[in-house]
Formats: structure tokens, C-alpha cells, sequence
């Protein structure tokens, strides 16, 4: 027993790493970056000890070990990333989002079951990934409009996308894996919707699961900026001037209320020396008038992102830029409180030249002591006044320095560039449609849409690099490397063998059950398409060996358990994916996913013998 232990000391202690590492993962004291960059370390000095080798004799090199951060998938994840950062910035679901949020208001219930069989049905035919990255930010929208946290929706967001890969052979790359080795094999296609009746009994119980556990054992978690950052209900005092062409010019109110002005309150119309106060009757606007608005935030950043022109036309108006300056491409919204003491109480912004001074301009103003009715530029600004400023990020930062305003910057948020909306949207389609046909890999088509972002200026490579999740990365690239060691070491095909030879006594049903189970483990700690090459081979020669007439259910053993990835965020790449919009720990999988592993194998074991006629 000890000299068997001397021969595989190598392969032992691989398994410790990953046993620690999991370990490290679950109890949070370190953040997951420290601990993947701690893991890394661990096996490239556990293989630089002479007689650490490979199960065929040769040493594990440092190649091996690192070759996961230039993994396709972990490269896909990186680029499909970026590419949510230019749907995001150009607001390229804002439509659909808010289809679902009108549809949610009139049925909650029933919307956010249209919204998750959506993600479950075109997640059955194309890559689930950029199906994820897509949704996102609906069910973010969804999840405000609920009152919840996102982290209620975000998990079942990965899951249900997971729960289709069961369904079809295009499911996941996994199952075309698992096919090919099967044809290999057994010298017999895969049909593609052969595992569909199981997948989908399997997909129902775990979609009902979703539905039922999700309130119990998710957490209600939010971000702490969010906190800071929730809508809130003040108006900033806004002045729309009205120029030739403007989208408002003719516009009429109804019932005392401008439709062009959803969510904002016109307080007076300026019309040379003549102030009309509500309800306006029967008065079109007309260029010249300037229209005095009450509206929150958002409101204000609805109809700037929906009315780029109208942000052109109020940089243009505060004065100090010259005929053929346009306003920057990219630009943030801010608060800032004008500061006891300050030089510019008592001032108007007009006095003051606010645009030539700050570089930013002055979009509204807010005081809590009264109701505003007058022209931006006549207010005279007075202590603890919150402006509400927009202007290049460079010209923001600059801000903090200044002793006469006090910028509040957790309430900075980017404007989105809605002119590039349509060309995000064609480029994700695009990327979908090539990845889903096979034209291209998945690989190649994300990082491709992503370049195509940056080009086409839905977002600049400053934003693209913020995108870039620097705890996906290293999560990613470490659970690869622990992968690379179970499978050169022989620790995977250790215990993959140890679980079908115990088995074997006691028949094909008991076999078929522990094959589904020991990949539904392994697949939480390894990659799925690790999992599913390492035992298909095997459950095809159990089926032989067990004298089976056919070895087909053996194969869809192993690819309804590779596709049981629940259990950890580094089993599968959208539970990665909805980690940081979720703000979830390691042990939020393990608490839902683990309950939904086990229940998933049960049902497999009591429908197998119907389903396989056993």
C-alpha cells in the first residue's frame, strides 16, 4: 500500500490541491482571485518535484498546467463579455426590456415565465452562452422592477440555459463531444433529439425546482453601490430649449402632459418675455420656446440616450465651444453638492460659465426647499444645491479636487451610445446566427463580434477592458489547471473506473446510476468537456462488459451528467458568467446547485428503467 502510494504520490496530491482548493472557495476568507492564483502556484511547485509525473511517466510541464488561460472557452467567456458591454453602453435591449417590464406590470408571474422559457428554448438550438450574456440585463431590469435582488434571478438565469443543454445534440459543445466518441466507439451517430425525452424530464423537474427553491435557498444579496445608487424619486429643474428640427417642435400636450416627455412634469414654457404656466391648453411648441421640466435621473437619461441630438444641443448652449466642436462620444452623468462656503452661491451657471470652467455641462438643478419655476440660467445657486453634470469622465475626475463642489462619485453612470444600438444588435445576431450554424466556432465568433464592437464604437477599449472580469479569468484558468492535473496524473480515470467496477454487481440500473452520478461530481470540479471525453469511453465498455443490447443509454448517462453543473460557479461558463451581476459566493452554488445535483440523479435512477426499458 505504501510503495503503491510512492509510485502515485503525484496523483494524491493533485487531488489534495483540488480538495483544498474547494475548500478555500467555500469559506470565503480569501477572495476567489487570491485563491485561483494560490492553487496555480501549488501545482506548478508540486510538478517542479523531480519524480511528479504524468501517469505515462512524463513530467507535467508548466505548459500544461497554464495552457487553460488560452483555453477557447475561457477566451469565448472573456470576448462574449465585451460584447455585453456594447449592448449594454449602446442600450441595444432597451426595447425588449421594456416590452417585458410593460408585459410585467400588467402579469408579473406569467412574463417572467415567457422570459425564462425564451432563454430555455433558443438555449435547446444555439450555444447558451451569448443567450445568457443577452439576458442579462432584462432580468436585472426585471429584478428592480420586482423589488428583488438580482442574485433571485441571475443563478436560474445560468441553470435554465444549462437545463436545454439536455436536451438536443447541439445543446452544448459536451453532448457533440460525447457523440463523437461515441461514434468512434460504437461506429453509430448520435440523433439529435435522442436524448430529448430524458432531457426533458430531467429540464422539467429542475425548471419546477427553479421555481420552487429559489425564494428558500437564494440569497437576497445586493451590491452595495446599488444601495447608493437606487433610483430615487427627486426631480433635478431641466431647461429643453426648442431649435428648428427639434423632436419636440409642434409637439401638443394632452391632458396637460407632453407624450415626448414620458415621466417629466412641464412646469413653464419660455417664450420670449412670455411665461405660460399649466396646463398649456392647446400651445405647440415652437423653436425659440424653452421648456422648464421637472424629471429624475433616469427619466433625463432615458430620453438623452433615446435623443442624442438633444445632449449636442445643450452642450452647444451653455456656451465655450466653438461652431465645429461636437459634444465627446462617451459620456457620464454625475451629482454634485455645491459646498458650504462656495464661491458660486449667490451665482447663476451663466455667471458663473460653468461650461468653460468645468468642461462639464449643467443639466439640472435640484433644491429640496421649493419648486422651481424659472430658467436654468436665472436660478442662483445656494448651498447644498445638487447639480446634476455631464461632461467626459477626464473632466468628472477633475472635479474632486475643486473646494466649491462636492461630487458625489457613486452616482456617476455612462450615458449610452443608442446610435450604435442597431449596429450592437446586428453584430450579436450575427455572432449567434454564425456560432448556431456552424459557419463558425464559438470561439472565433465572439472574439470577432468583439473587435466589431469596438470598431463599430458601441464602446471604446476603455470600456472593453473594464468588461474584462479579472476573477472569471483566473477562476477559470486555475479550475483548467486542476482539471490538467486529475487527467495527467490518471486521478480521473481513477475514480471514474473505481465507480463502474463498483457498480457492476449490481446490474445495468445500478451502473447507469453511479455513471450519472460520479460526472455529475466530477463536472463540478473539472469541465463538463473534460468529463464527458474522460467517460464516455468507459461507459461504452461498462455497457460491454454488462453485456448490455444496447450501449446507447450508458453514452446519455454521461451527457445528462456532464450537464449537471450546478454545484460550483467553475463548472460551467455562464455560472461564471452571472457571478458578479449576481454577487454571489462560491457556497451560493453549492447550497442551491448540490440540492438540484442530487435530485436531477434520483430522477434519472427512478426513470431509467422506464425510459431504456430496462
Amino acid at each position: 500500500m505504501i510503495s503503491d502510494f510512492a509510485a502515485h504520490w503525484a496523483m494524491w496530491a493533485s487531488i489534495a490541491v483540488v480538495i483544498g482548493a474547494i475548500g478555500f472557495y467555500l469559506t470565503d476568507k480569501w477572495s476567489m482571485e487570491i485563491v485561483s492564483v494560490g492553487v496555480v502556484a501549488a501545482l506548478l511547485i508540486l510538478f517542479s518535484i523531480p519524480g511528479a509525473a504524468s501517469v505515462a511517466g512524463t513530467p507535467v510541464t508548466a505548459g500544461q498546467l497554464l495552457q487553460g488561460f488560452g483555453n477557447p472557452a475561457l477566451i469565448t467567456i472573456m470576448a462574449l463579455l465585451v460584447v455585453g458591454q456594447g449592448l449594454f453602453q449602446t442600450g441595444a435591449l432597451e426595447g425588449p426590456t421594456k416590452y417585458l417590464l410593460g408585459s410585467y406590470d400588467a402579469r408579473p408571474f406569467s412574463t417572467l415565465i415567457f422570459a425564462f422559457a425564451a432563454v430555455f428554448v433558443i438555449s435547446a438550438f444555439i450555444n447558451n452562452t451569448p443567450v445568457v450574456i443577452m439576458f442579462l440585463p432584462v432580468m436585472s431590469a426585471i429584478a428592480m422592477r420586482m423589488g428583488a435582488a438580482p442574485s433571485k434571478l441571475m443563478i436560474p438565469l445560468s441553470f435554465a440555459s444549462i437545463f436545454a443543454g439536455m436536451t438536443t445534440l447541439i445543446g452544448t459543445s459536451t453532448n457533440l463531444l460525447a457523440a463523437e466518441a461515441y461514434y468512434r466507439i460504437e461506429g453509430r451517430p448520435l440523433g439529435f433529439f435522442e436524448q430529448t425525452p430524458m432531457g426533458l424530464i430531467l429540464a422539467g423537474v429542475g425548471l419546477l425546482y427553479l421555481l420552487l427553491a429559489s425564494k428558500i435557498l437564494l440569497p437576497n444579496r445586493k451590491d452595495m453601490s446599488e444601495d447608493f445608487i437606487a433610483p430615487s424619486g427627486k426631480q433635478f429643474i431641466v431647461q429643453i430649449e426648442i431649435v428648428p428640427g427639434h423632436f419636440l417642435e409642434g409637439a401638443k400636450p394632452v391632458a396637460g402632459m407632453f407624450t415626448d416627455l414620458p415621466e417629466m412634469t412641464v412646469r413653464m414654457i419660455q417664450r420670449g418675455e412670455r411665461a405660460i404656466l399649466p396646463p398649456f391648453d392647446d400651445t405647440a411648441l415652437q423653436p425659440g420656446d424653452l421648456v422648464i421640466v421637472a424629471a429624475t435621473r433616469a427619466a433625463l437619461t432615458d430620453i438623452l440616450a433615446s435623443q442624442p441630438q438633444m445632449l449636442e444641443e445643450i452642450w452647444r448652449s451653455q456656451g465655450g465651444v466653438s461652431e465645429d466642436e461636437d459634444a465627446p462620444r462617451s459620456l457620464a452623468l454625475t451629482e454634485a453638492v455645491i459646498a458650504p462656503g462656495s464661491r458660486m452661491i449667490g451665482r447663476t451657471v451663466e455667471m458663473l460659465g460653468f461650461r468653460r470652467l468645468t468642461k462639464a455641462v449643467t443639466l439640472g438643478i435640484q433644491r429640496r426647499s421649493r419648486m422651481i419655476r424659472a430658467k436654468l440660467g436665472e436660478i442662483r445657486l445656494e448651498a447644498g444645491d445638487t447639480l446634476l453634470l455631464c461632461g467626459p469622465e477626464g473632466a468628472l475626475r477633475e472635479m474632486r479636487a475643486s473646494r466649491d463642489l462636492i461630487v458625489l462619485e457613486w452616482s456617476q453612470t455612462e450615458i449610452p451610445i443608442t446610435t450604435r444600438g442597431q449596429a450592437a444588435r446586428l453584430i450579436t445576431v450575427g455572432m449567434v446566427v454564425a456560432a448556431a450554424t456552424g459557419a463558425l466556432e464559438i470561439v472565433h465568433a465572439s472574439v470577432i463580434a468583439a473587435t466589431a464592437m469596438i470598431l463599430a464604437g458601441c464602446l471604446n477599449t476603455r470600456q472593453a477592458a473594464r468588461s474584462l472580469d479579472l476573477r472569471i479569468f483566473l477562476v477559470i484558468g486555475a479550475a483548467l489547471a486542476m482539471g490538467a492535473a486529475l487527467e495527467q496524473t490518471g486521478a480521473a480515470n481513477l475514480i471514474a473506473r473505481e465507480v463502474v467496477d463498483l457498480a457492476s454487481p449490481y446490474g445495468q440500473l445500478a451502473i447507469l446510476s453511479a455513471i450519472f452520478l460520479s460526472v455529475a461530481i466530477l463536472t463540478n470540479v473539472l469541465s463538463n468537456a473534460a468529463t464527458a471525453v474522460l467517460f464516455s469511453p468507459i461507459a461504452l465498455s461498462a455497457a460491454e462488459q454488462a453485456g448490455a443490447a444496447d450501449p446507447l443509454p450508458y453514452l446519455l448517462a454521461v451527457i445528462y451528467g456532464a450537464n449537471c453543473c450546478f454545484a460550483t460557479p467553475i463548472a460551467y461558463q455562464t455560472n461564471m458568467l452571472v457571478m458578479g451581476p449576481g454577487h454571489y459566493k462560491f457556497s451560493d452554488f453549492l447550497r442551491f446547485g448540490g440540492p438540484l445535483v442530487i435530485l436531477l440523479w434520483a430522477v434519472f435512477t427512478i426513470t431509467a428503467p422506464w425510459r431504456f426499458d430496462l
